[in-house]
C-alpha cells in the first residue's frame, strides 16, 4: 500500500457527482430516535402547529419546523449550550446532518437563521410541542403524574452585574456612588473613597432599585457558590415514579419558593390534562393527576401546606427547623402543617424524600450540568423558557432512548460498546492466562511446576 500524502489547497472542483459525495452510517442513537419521532408523526405535527409563522409564498427561505425543533434537540444530546455552537457542530458531522434533515449537498442552518426562527416561533407553540413528547412518554408508559416533585435552580444570565443601572435615573452604579459622594462633601472622590461608600450603604444591589437594560426579567441573587450574579429561576415538576420532567417554569430569581411553585403546579395540571385529552394515551396517565407534593423545606410555609389542602393534595414537604410555634387563631394552618408533618415521619414520606433527592437533582443535572445550560446565552424570560422547553424535552426523550436501547444520549451509547469491548480483552486475557498456565503445569519445567497445583 502506497503511503498517502496531505493534498496541498487548491482549486476545487467546479462539479461533483453524487456518488462521490462523503457517506456515513447513521449514528444508531439518533436513528432511533427518528424512528421514535416518526412513529408520532412528529414533522407533520409541527408543520401544523407553525404553518401561521410562516408566509405561503414570499419571504427568505425558511427553516422547517422540524428542523428548527430538531436543532435544540440536538443542544441537549450533544450538550452545547449556544445556537451558534449548534449550528458550528451540525455543520461538521454528517450523522447529524442526518438526523436533522439536510440532504447531502445541502447547506446547514447559520445560527442567525436558528435564532430569527426562535423568535418567530411563539412560547405557546413550544409549550405544545413539550406537551407532545410527554404523550411520548406516556406511550412507553414512562408517565403517571400521581406523586410530583418540586425543585428549584438559578440560571446565570447573559448579562453582567457592571451594566446595572438605577431604575429611576439611569445611572450606572459608578455615576451613582460618585453623586452620592460628592453629597457627603468630597468633591474629587477617589477609587478608595467610592469603596468605603459603597461597604457602608444597606441594600447595596436591591432588585428594587436596579436592573440591568439589556435583560430586564435577570434579577441579581446569590448563587449557590456565595457569588452575586444576574440570574434567572428554573423550576422543575418532576414525576416520582419515572423521573419524566412535567413541567418546566422561568421566573425572577429574586422570588422564593413559597411563591414560585404555584405557577409550577398550574403548568403541570395544563401538561397532564392535554396529555389526557389525546385519546391514544388518555388510559396510560393517572386519573387524579398531581395526587402528592414532595419538595424540600423551601417550600414549607403555613400558606403553602393550607393551599394544598385546598387543592386536594398530600403533602410531604420537609420542614425546617422551628422554635415553638404559637398557633393562636391559626387552626387550619396548625392542622395542615402536623398533618404534613405525620406524613414525613412516616415510612413511604421517608422513601419519597430520598427519591426527591435523587430524581429531581438527576434532572437539574443532566438538563444544566451535561447539557450546558446552567449559564444562558440568551435574553429575555420568554427566549430563555422556549430554550428550556426543548431542553427538558430532550431529557425526557433520553428517558424513552434509555428504555429502548439502555442509554440516553449518543455519548453513553459510545460509552456502552467501549464498554463492551474492554470486557472482551479483559475476558480474553483472563482466558489466555489460565491456558498458559494449564499449559505450563503440563510441562517438564521447574519454573510452571511450583505454580502447578499438582506440584
Amino acid at each position: 500500500m502506497a503511503m498517502g500524502k496531505r493534498r496541498k489547497h487548491g482549486q476545487q472542483p467546479l462539479f461533483v457527482a453524487a456518488a462521490d459525495l462523503p457517506r456515513t452510517v447513521a449514528h444508531p442513537f439518533y436513528q432511533k430516535l427518528n424512528e421514535v419521532l416518526a412513529g408520532w408523526k412528529f414533522d407533520e405535527l409541527v408543520e401544523n402547529l407553525c404553518a401561521k409563522f410562516y408566509a405561503p409564498t414570499l419571504g427568505r427561505p425558511s427553516l422547517a419546523p422540524g428542523k428548527y425543533f430538531r436543532l435544540l434537540l440536538v443542544g441537549y444530546f450533544e450538550g452545547i449550550d449556544s445556537e451558534r455552537g449548534i449550528a458550528w457542530r451540525c455543520a461538521d458531522s454528517l450523522s447529524l446532518r442526518s438526523f436533522v434533515g439536510y440532504a447531502i449537498n445541502e447547506r446547514s442552518t447559520d445560527h442567525s437563521t436558528i435564532s430569527r426562527t426562535r423568535r418567530l416561533i411563539d412560547i405557546e407553540t413550544h409549550q405544545e410541542v413539550f406537551q407532545w413528547v410527554l404523550k411520548v412518554l406516556a406511550d412507553y408508559d414512562l408517565l403517571s403524574g400521581k406523586t410530583v416533585g418540586l425543585d428549584a435552580t438559578t440560571l446565570e444570565a447573559n448579562a453582567a452585574m457592571r451594566s446595572i443601572v438605577r431604575k429611576d435615573t439611569r445611572q450606572n452604579y459608578q455615576e451613582f456612588l460618585t453623586d452620592l459622594a460628592k453629597a457627603s462633601g468630597i468633591e474629587t472622590p477617589t477609587r478608595e473613597d467610592l469603596k468605603r461608600i459603597d461597604k457602608d450603604r444597606k441594600n447595596t444591589a436591591s432588585n428594587d432599585d436596579w436592573e440591568n437594560p439589556h435583560d430586564p426579567d435577570a434579577k441579581i441573587t446569590k448563587m449557590k457558590d456565595g457569588s452575586t450574579h444576574l440570574a434567572h429561576k428554573q423550576e422543575h415538576a418532576v414525576d416520582m415514579d419515572s423521573g419524566a420532567v412535567l413541567a418546566v417554569t422561568i421566573q425572577p430569581a429574586d422570588q422564593g419558593d413559597t411563591t414560585t411553585w404555584r405557577q409550577t403546579v398550574e403548568e403541570t395540571y395544563q401538561n397532564l390534562n392535554a396529555v389526557k385529552e389525546d385519546e391514544r394515551v388518555a388510559d396510560r396517565v393517572h386519573p387524579n393527576p398531581v395526587e402528592e407534593m414532595v419538595a424540600d423545606k423551601g417550600y414549607h410555609s403555613n400558606e403553602t401546606m393550607t393551599d394544598f389542602v385546598e387543592l386536594e393534595i398530600r403533602s410531604y414537604v420537609s420542614e425546617p427547623d422551628r422554635d415553638n410555634r404559637d398557633w393562636e387563631d391559626k387552626h387550619a394552618e396548625r392542622d395542615a402543617v402536623y398533618a404534613n408533618r405525620r406524613r414525613i415521619r412516616g415510612e413511604r414520606g421517608k422513601r419519597l424524600l430520598r427519591k426527591r433527592g435523587e430524581l429531581i437533582e438527576r434532572s437539574f443535572a443532566h438538563v444544566l450540568e451535561t447539557g450546558g445550560m446552567r449559564r444562558v446565552h440568551l435574553r429575555g424570560r420568554i427566549n430563555v423558557l422556549k430554550r428550556m422547553l426543548l431542553q427538558v424535552g430532550g431529557f425526557n426523550l433520553s428517558l424513552v432512548m434509555r428504555k429502548l436501547i439502555g442509554r440516553g444520549t449518543p455519548r453513553g451509547l459510545q460509552g456502552l460498546f467501549s464498554g463492551v469491548f474492554s470486557s472482551l480483552v479483559m475476558l480474553w486475557a483472563i482466558v489466555s492466562n489460565v491456558w498458559r498456565h494449564a499449559a505450563g503445569c503440563g510441562r517438564d519445567n521447574r519454573s510452571f511446576r511450583g505454580a502447578c497445583p499438582a506440584s
